[in-house]
């Protein structure tokens, strides 16, 4: 049994394996972390979507959306956003605070082009993603559109990781200084 936890190292390390882990297989907590935003009119918001990349030399991570989805609306009013995964085999929650970069157009082509046309149709609802439909819950049509895509570019400014082994262990690190980590109380 490795004593990964025991370290600031080791923890911090760890997290990345789950989030790599997260991006290549389906079956991974990290692969659908929950996303929080802050509305527009200040009120929390949180929603599960799909981890698609984890770049631990920029400590970036990236994740898909409509551009006429309600947390593009929150972005540009605040752009920041916390993850959140609970990893239950690893006994790891991961938390993280990120500056959130919205990106369309030519910058993502290289993203959308490998998207299967059955992926691609969560791109594309008219009417826009939480829009009222009255008494008919199917009453819109998907229709894959590329204006619509969108690639939230989150950089990592804090962490904050707990371990809750027989001992339990609490670490953040923070992007202003290199990513050093502090014990904390958990």
């Amino acid at each position: 049994m490795s004593d990964w936890f025991k370290t600031l190292d080791g923890l911090h390390d760890r997290m990345w394996q789950r989030l790599s882990r997260g991006v290549a297989d389906r079956k991974s907590p990290a692969r659908q972390p929950t996303f929080a935003t802050v509305s527009a009119d200040g009120w929390p918001e949180a929603r599960t979507v799909v981890l698609r990349t984890a770049q631990r030399d920029t400590a970036t991570l990236e994740v898909y959306t409509d551009l006429h989805s309600d947390k593009i609306t929150s972005l540009r009013t605040t752009p920041r956003a916390a993850l959140h995964i609970w990893e239950d085999k690893q006994h790891l929650q991961i938390r993280l605070q990120c500056a959130v970069t919205i990106l369309t157009g030519d910058a993502v082509r290289d993203r959308w082009n490998p998207i299967p046309e059955r992926g691609r149709m969560s791109y594309g609802v008219t009417p826009a993603p939480g829009t009222p439909l009255g008494d008919d819950a199917l009453a819109y049509d998907k229709d894959p559109d590329f204006a619509t895509f969108a690639v939230l570019s989150c950089a990592i400014q804090r962490i904050d990781l707990v371990h809750l082994g027989d001992d339990h262990r609490r670490a953040a690190y923070a992007r202003a200084d290199g990513w050093q980590g502090q014990w904390l109380s958990p």
